[in-house]
């Protein structure tokens, strides 16, 4: 068995759209070369890795556990390719680095691996805080730059911001949920739904604006600032959520399933990226370090 590193690219390219359409656009290529490609990839893995639906591609429990590897694959890829065309010492020193919670969780400990690989001179200092906190920090002067979820929070104008990505929020169910056999899923199906709230950065005025542009407010059973408690709670069947396909895991803690839906409703993705004062000009090596990490497959 061999995959290419296209084949890759192109199945976790499917996964983040969750559509064959949106996917072949994003890779510049044919909807047929892309649609023969996975073809290709399910018939080397021996294994189904994608449903289809009316809106889409849902990926079965295979292809989430390829998609985690095939991830890996790519990031190690782009990793080994960096370290050849940049000379390892060319960061080196301090460097302040801000980052809000989720971002700790989800983000930072692949990111401070593969730095530590390419940066081995480098003195990274990390401040962890919520988002309004945080920004006051980058206002201050105490971090060179922060990594946050820029869509969570109303910036001034004075700051500077470079996304990095933009991560889709789904409907998470339990496996074998009443909603998962629904053609299509509305906000005001979910609204019938117990909902299990995160309150974690700044994510609740974002609930408010998309629901509240429905004239809908989800039936909230728990309000929880734990992703895994939320998470689990979905897996066992206890409520809804949705969340960004950033935090999303397959399996709870406990080995219990969790599926994603789209929702036919328009809502935000969760933008992530750097920000920065406009009166205080990045370092060069504060510049290097956002091109590396808007390099990196950490999502």
């Amino acid at each position: 068995m061999s995959f290419t590193l296209r084949q890759l690219e192109f199945f976790v390219t499917l996964a983040d759209t969750g559509q064959i359409s949106k996917a072949a656009l994003r890779c510049n290529v044919s909807q047929s070369s892309m649609t023969v490609s996975l073809k290709n990839l399910e018939e080397q893995c021996e294994r189904q890795l994608f449903t289809r639906h009316a809106k889409g591609i849902r990926l079965t429990s295979e292809g989430e556990r390829l998609l985690r590897h095939a991830r890996q694959i790519l990031n190690s890829a782009q990793l080994a390719v960096a370290d050849v065309r940049m000379p390892s010492n060319e960061l080196q020193g301090p460097l302040r680095l801000g980052v809000t919670e989720t971002l700790s969780a989800y983000m930072l400990p692949t990111l401070l691996s593969d730095i530590a690989a390419r940066f081995p001179s480098l003195e990274l200092e990390l401040l962890e805080l919520p988002s309004t906190p945080l920004f006051q920090a980058v206002e201050n002067g105490d971090v060179d730059f922060a990594i946050m979820l820029i869509s969570n929070i109303t910036l001034p104008k004075r700051c500077e911001t470079e996304i990095f990505f933009r991560s889709t929020r789904r409907l998470w169910t339990c496996a074998g949920h009443p909603l998962q056999n629904a053609p299509t899923i509305t906000l005001k199906d979910v609204a019938q739904e117990d909902y299990l709230l995160l309150d974690m950065d700044d994510h609740i005025p974002i609930v408010n604006s998309y629901w509240g542009k429905q004239g809908l407010n989800p039936k909230v059973k728990f309000e929880s600032r734990s992703i895994e408690a939320v998470r689990s709670m979905v897996a066992l069947g206890l409520g809804v959520t949705i969340l960004s396909d950033f935090v999303y895991r397959a399996w709870s803690l406990e080995g219990n399933r969790i599926i994603r839906r789209d929702v036919s409703n328009v809502i935000p993705s969760m933008d992530i990226g750097a920000v920065w004062m406009k009166d205080r000009p990045l370092s060069g090596q504060a510049r290097m370090m956002i091109d590396f990490i808007r390099d990196q497959r950490i999502y």
